[in-house]
């Protein structure tokens, strides 16, 4: 289809051209496992150890403290699971947010079956960690405290600095997934006081397959894959050459194009937002108003199924998500919006809106042209929407 509008951006990102011709070389003539101790092997080690200097400097860490894994996802199972059984022996309570990526949520739900105890800390309407009820939620047996530095459906950032500030003054590990915030925020992992922190080079115009985990030098945390000696004997497979320096490459590129490219991401997604809620009756936005990443606008639609608004938008050339990409195989709802408070059916009727830097301000204002006509054409169709509303215009959600 010609003139399609991809608004999925929290989910991937296509590869920027630069990103690709750093990468290139390394599926050809630069194979070499950099493990081998041999010329190919060698010249791909510096690769790695360049993108290791790079990414580390770029968010403030040590070369050292840099290990790079298949994703976020990886990441965070690492983080979780590994801090968990390392500290085991000083106790077996860990603190998660109740919006965390399902990666997070779900590792510590398979804890619990270990034996672990696990407090899924309470947020806000905005879906912003409360920090009085996390604050009383640390105990004495408390080892780990996960809160992601910005919500990837919603888009709430999070306040990092003083959870971190919170978990050191009672000596507990703090770690951030920071996969949505990396290439759209600052990130430096000593101004945000983060013990451990993750990414993924697939959401800022790098490669998928890839990521990132921070650890902070003289933290101790367990392997989750063994069988190798690769990343200081801290994760076995393969190194993905390839993949490692386009990361790093992208990451790059996303730290010196930050301001430009959050200003201008922002912009669409205001001119986005504003549209929406006046001429959409019946609708909430999700997420902090303005405490949000640049590229984020999240929308209940009162009456109206989000998967039906997805595939009908699709349909029309437009690509959107109803939620996380990792959980949109699920007819459940949203456990991010349902931890803020929102209605069941409200929940049903949410679909992700996310810009890039390739956007435009004409496809906005398609995108708003289209979800007019097509929201009321399915809330035509529900048997829910009450008659006596269908010609009337009536108020957004509180």
């Amino acid at each position: 289809m010609e003139n399609r509008i991809y608004l999925d951006h929290a989910a991937t990102t296509p590869v920027d051209p630069r990103v690709l011709q750093k990468m290139l070389p390394y599926f050809t003539e630069k194979f070499g496992n950099p493990n081998s101790q041999h010329a190919f092997g060698r010249e791909t080690v510096t690769a790695v150890d360049d993108a290791r200097d790079t990414v580390a400097a770029l968010i403030g860490a040590k070369p050292s403290e840099i290990y790079f894994t298949s994703g976020g996802t990886e990441a965070d199972n690492w983080a979780l699971r590994g801090a968990a059984h390392a500290f085991a022996s000083r106790g077996k309570h860990l603190i998660v947010s109740a919006v965390e990526h399902p990666a997070m949520i779900a590792t510590a739900k398979e804890l619990q079956k270990e034996g672990f105890s696990v407090t899924f800390a309470e947020v806000d309407e905005y879906g912003a960690v409360d920090m009085a009820k996390l604050e009383r939620a640390i105990r004495p047996d408390t080892t780990f405290v996960g809160v992601m530095t910005a919500n990837n459906e919603v888009g709430t950032i999070q306040p990092v600095r003083e959870i971190a500030a919170l978990c050191k003054s009672r000596g507990v590990a703090f770690f951030t997934d920071a996969v949505q915030a990396a290439g759209a925020l600052p990130l430096n992992v000593g101004d945000m006081g983060a013990d451990m922190l993750s990414f993924s080079g697939h959401k800022f115009y790098g490669p998928k397959g890839v990521g990132v985990l921070y650890v902070r030098s003289g933290l101790r945390i367990g392997r989750i894959i063994t069988g190798g000696h690769q990343e200081r004997s801290m994760r076995g497979g393969t190194t993905n050459v390839a993949g490692v320096v386009g990361l790093a490459e992208a990451l790059r590129l996303a730290c010196a194009e930050q301001a430009q490219s959050a200003a201008y991401v922002s912009a669409l997604r205001d001119r986005f937002i504003a549209r929406v809620l006046k001429e959409i009756p019946y609708i909430k936005l999700n997420g902090h108003p303005q405490n949000r990443l640049p590229a984020n606008a999240n929308f209940s639609f009162r009456y109206v199924e989000g998967e039906s608004l997805l595939f009908s938008l699709d349909l029309n050339g437009i690509a959107v998500s109803s939620g996380s990409a990792c959980s949109s195989g699920s007819l459940e709802p949203s456990h991010v919006l349902l931890a803020m408070g929102l209605p069941e059916g409200l929940a049903h009727g949410s679909v992700r809106f996310t810009f890039g830097k390739d956007n435009t301000m004409a496809e906005v204002d398609r995108t708003v042209d289209v979800l007019k006509e097509t929201v009321v054409k399915l809330r035509a169709l529900s048997p829910l929407f009450p008659k006596e509303l269908k010609n009337e215009v009536f108020p957004q959600e509180a």
